[in-house]
């Protein structure tokens, strides 16, 4: 995928997203097979730059918090455009969301949020849009993901909470919280998230960011390439 603008110059969409960024230290460990303990964390903080460089070059986004309390995913992010939000609560990655948007929403009240998952290296801004105009149509809603078991983005429309449920079987918990299941066709981009190796492989077929693509080709292409 080629590279888009890491901030959208005229940001006149409505919606604020709620990115949520681990310790990159502790980031992406079922990538155990396909990278070293050197090479995760690098290959998270790619993920999570091309996520939230396509997030903010979308017509529909107007900004994006990034919940972390790493200091290099702060900086990097940060000098993005994302603002900085610390994960104050420290209790896992639903309360980090739902304060996130807690943070949005002193800010801007009447704001719709949605979270978006941070490992969505081929995220495209168009496809984002039409998620996120399909999402607006809901109190709540919800896109799982490719393998139809967890949850990419999860959004909550003016003045409703977003009680995100967010780990392992989360696609059925967003149901069973009334949100709405988004089914929308070719937005591959927004539900491609990558936890394991097969993960990254579909993810660089799709056509990743800048990012990964540099660290595909430095870290894991060249590893596999020794190791060949």
């Amino acid at each position: 995928m080629e590279g888009v603008p890491a901030t959208n110059t005229d940001p006149t969409g409505s919606w604020s997203l709620v990115v949520p960024v681990k310790p990159l230290v502790r980031a992406k460990s079922r990538l155990a097979g396909a990278a070293g303990p050197l090479v995760r964390p690098r290959l998270a903080l790619a993920f999570a730059q091309d996520t939230v460089a396509a997030a903010l070059a979308c017509p529909a986004v107007r900004d994006v918090s990034v919940v972390t309390d790493d200091p290099v995913a702060a900086l990097t992010l940060g000098a993005l455009g994302a603002r900085i939000v610390p994960d104050a609560p420290a209790a896992g990655l639903n309360a980090a969301l739902a304060h996130g948007a807690e943070e949005v929403r002193l800010r801007r009240p009447g704001a719709p949020v949605a979270t978006l998952n941070a490992d969505l290296p081929a995220l495209r801004p168009g496809e984002l849009s039409r998620v996120l105009a399909a999402a607006s149509e809901f109190p709540r809603a919800f896109l799982p993901d490719a393998a139809e078991i967890g949850t990419t983005l999860l959004s909550a429309g003016p003045g409703v909470e977003l009680r995100p449920a967010f780990g392992g079987a989360s696609r059925r918990r967003h149901l069973l919280s009334g949100a709405v299941e988004i089914r929308l066709d070719d937005v591959r981009s927004v539900r491609r998230d990558v936890d394991t190796g097969d993960d990254l492989l579909a993810a660089v077929e799709l056509g990743v960011g800048p990012r990964t693509a540099e660290r595909w080709a430095v870290d894991v292409g060249a590893a596999d390439g020794a190791a060949g």
